[in-house]
């Protein structure tokens, strides 16, 4: 893969990631869930993500490769290992454009000519006939710029992420200095009408979903021009920005909704326009012309996102192929080092996808989920990588990493916890059926061909989404199948025991370091070969 962009093409990409329909949803279904404390639930999401980020800066300046979240575990745990961080990152990142896209409809939908001329949903809020063939052009076009190329990728994503960027701060200035009541903040049952519960349930809805993103500099790590200046100061650069405006952007909405309507409780806060809250808001502040801006957001933000996520998840399969985990035809590059296959590959799934999840938020659970599912294999792979391959030169290293990392990797799996049994099972199931296309993969690869499976070093991967499944049926969290057995705040302390447990023995069972090191150099070798010899960079023993 060819290296061309730079700091602020990666900063972009990962910002590009994080402001997507998150903003536009994200505020109205956190607020039902949570009420006014809905904040506590954006300050704690944004204490999490930014202890994964910094994983993810040390990583991925250390080791600047495409599909960084696939390489990482297979660098510390071998191929298997490799392959069930890459596909749990995979999992989410091809439902990723879908649920973007269906963001975008939802949201255009409460245009009156929208919604009379092109039907785009039903009155349950799902794709229609047309709505589909809609959502498939858009997927379309979104495939058509990524077989271009990254580098027209991050130029195109650089453009859209000051608008993205510029609009949901536009509103937060309109909503807060024309529309705003403090009383909004202790009403419909004071400040947290829900506890502790809707702070930690209000995480899946949409808050995690609408901060996860910074990683995404990392995927395409192997085509950037400096990896080890650029990765990590893009990726911290992203999430303050991203933290700050969602923080702005939840005050603003809480403000600015009618305090009569919060009389019964936060159910229903906005009983018009819930696809379209803050055009909403907008209009009854007295300032329609903003409604016709954030429509027009409605299209660039999530369409942005998709288009990012399209690609980002080609690059992963990109990585499992060439790792032999996938058909080794996902790993083939085109005349201008696109992985052709695999955006092609993530198309069809996308398409797939909208079929049993027709709506923004049947997806984004799940995606939740995944994504922490996915997040947990880097604070592992860190430390595994500090005691297994300590000479490697790591331009930036995360602070108190024997704290950060394993506080990482409980956070992720809480994400887990409290997006609820209904969702955990469902992404088992889809992990199961990645491992049998596995098992296929390496029966029909030439033994030559394929690297050796070190299982024990990937032993605690099982154990470890099993526990975590019983867990979610034995906790608190979830709309269906749990037993609700574990008291409160003792289902946390379970989940973080757990979770400690699995995190020194995941840590123990590392492969050892002539295993880590030839690994690290049979990547340098492939990056090598793919890139040519006019190309420099890539990962290296030093």
């Amino acid at each position: 893969m060819r290296r061309s962009v730079g700091f602020y093409g990666l900063m972009f990409v990962s910002l590009g990631s994080i402001i997507g329909s998150g903003w536009l949803l994200g505020a109205l279904k956190a607020a039902k869930v949570a009420g006014p404390a809905s904040l506590v639930s954006w300050v704690l999401t944004a204490l999490i993500m930014a202890t994964l980020a910094l994983v993810h800066a040390e990583l991925g300046a250390a080791y600047p490769v495409a599909g960084g979240t696939a390489r990482y575990p297979a660098l510390a745990y071998g191929v298997l290992g490799g392959f069930f961080g890459g596909w749990v990152a995979w999992l989410q990142a091809v439902a990723l454009a879908p649920v973007e896209v269906e963001a975008s409809l939802e949201y255009l939908d409460n245009i009156a000519w929208v919604k009379d001329h092109l039907n785009l949903l039903s009155p349950a809020g799902t794709l229609t006939g047309s709505g589909f063939g809609w959502a498939t052009l858009l997927m379309a076009i979104f495939t058509m710029i990524n077989l271009v190329g990254v580098k027209l990728l991050s130029e195109s994503n650089g453009a859209t992420v000051v608008w993205k960027v510029a609009v949901p701060l536009l509103t937060v200035v309109v909503l807060l200095s024309l529309r705003f009541h403090p009383g909004n903040f202790t009403a419909g049952g004071g400040f947290a009408p829900y506890g502790a519960h809707g702070i930690f349930a209000a995480l899946p809805v949409g808050v995690v979903f609408a901060l996860q993103g910074f990683e995404q500099a990392v995927q395409v790590g192997g085509e950037a021009k400096d990896p080890q200046k650029d990765l990590s100061r893009a990726i911290i650069v992203a999430m303050v920005i991203g933290t700050i405006v969602y923080l702005l952007l939840e005050v603003a909405f809480i403000g600015a909704l009618d305090p009569a309507s919060l009389v019964k409780g936060w159910a229903d806060p906005i009983t018009q326009g819930s696809f379209g809250p803050y055009a909403t808001l907008a209009t009854l502040a007295g300032a329609g012309w903003l409604s016709y801006v954030l429509y027009a957001d409605a299209f660039v933000s999530p369409a942005g996102t998709g288009m990012l996520y399209l690609g980002t998840s080609a690059r992963i399969s990109y990585a499992m192929g060439r790792e032999r985990a996938l058909p080794k035809g996902l790993a083939k590059l085109n005349v201008r080092g696109v992985p052709a296959w695999s955006i092609v590959l993530s198309f069809v799934v996308g398409e797939i996808a909208f079929l049993p999840f027709p709506s923004w938020q049947s997806l984004v659970s799940v995606i939740t989920s995944a994504t922490a599912l996915m997040y947990a294999f880097a604070p592992v792979s860190m430390i595994a990588l500090r005691k297994r391959d300590p000479d490697r030169v790591r331009p930036y290293r995360a602070p108190m990493p024997n704290v950060l990392a394993p506080a990482g990797f409980c956070a992720a799996n809480l994400i887990v916890y409290w997006s609820g049994f209904d969702v955990t099972w469902k992404i088992m199931i889809a992990i199961v059926i990645g491992f049998g296309l596995f098992l296929i993969a390496r029966a029909t690869t030439p033994k030559l061909g394929r690297a050796p499976v070190d299982w024990k070093a990937a032993m605690w991967v099982a154990p470890w989404l099993l526990g975590l499944t019983v867990v979610g049926w034995l906790g608190r969290y979830g709309e269906s199948g749990n037993l609700n057995v574990l008291p409160e705040w003792l289902d946390l302390l379970v989940v973080v025991a757990f979770s400690l447990g699995i995190f020194y023995w995941a840590v123990s069972l590392a492969m050892d370091s002539d295993k880590v090191k030839a690994a690290v150099e049979r990547e340098s070798l492939e990056l090598a070969l793919a890139q040519g010899p006019a190309e420099e960079g890539g990962v290296t023993s030093r």
